[in-house]
């Protein structure tokens, strides 16, 4: 009887930490990383919960290197209403950037993330253990590959590819 206590929780678990972004294409699945990063794993879900990425263009999208997103006004410095995070870098020991993996965006301050996340298209050995890993593409990476190209070095998109429902899996009925 404990087995499956224990089954149903880690399955509970798992929808908890499972995150959906739809996009144009399909669906992308995200495993959330608490281990790695408890605070901003919790501000997804509580911006995920409250629809806030629904809609929101992935405003700066550089070839070769990622995608971003997050920025409700799509010009690369807007964010929620919440208080800035403080970061919670991984060791390259222990998490590193690659194909698929989820960081959150920053100023120079390493202190200022709050709602603009990016997805790699790549590994970027030069952002390890400077930028917030909070979660892993585990389906769906071709629809991230779809998303529509910026321009120039910045990658700023003209009308840009958008998130258009994000959930929880714990959540999606």
């Amino acid at each position: 009887m404990t087995e499956t206590v224990n089954s149903d929780a880690a399955a509970q678990d798992d929808l908890q930490n499972t995150l959906f972004f739809d996009l144009k294409d399909g669906r992308v699945v995200i495993k959330l990383r608490p281990d790695l990063a408890p605070q901003h794993v919790e501000r997804m879900k509580t911006l995920v919960r409250q629809g806030f990425y629904d809609g929101t263009p992935f405003h700066r999208v550089i070839e070769g290197f990622m995608a971003q997103g997050g920025d409700p006004t799509g010009t690369g410095t807007g964010g929620s209403q919440l208080p800035d995070l403080p970061a919670e870098f991984s060791a390259p020991t222990k998490a590193r950037f690659l194909r698929g993996v989820c960081g959150m965006a920053r100023t120079a301050n390493p202190n200022s993330a709050n709602s603009q996340f990016f997805i790699m298209f790549a590994p970027a050995p030069s952002l390890d253990g400077q930028y917030t890993i909070w979660g892993q593409v585990t389906a769906g990476m071709e629809f991230v590959d779809k998303i529509k190209r910026g321009s120039g070095q910045s990658g700023m998109v003209r009308e840009p590819d958008r998130v258009v429902k994000a959930q929880l899996a714990a959540d999606a009925g």
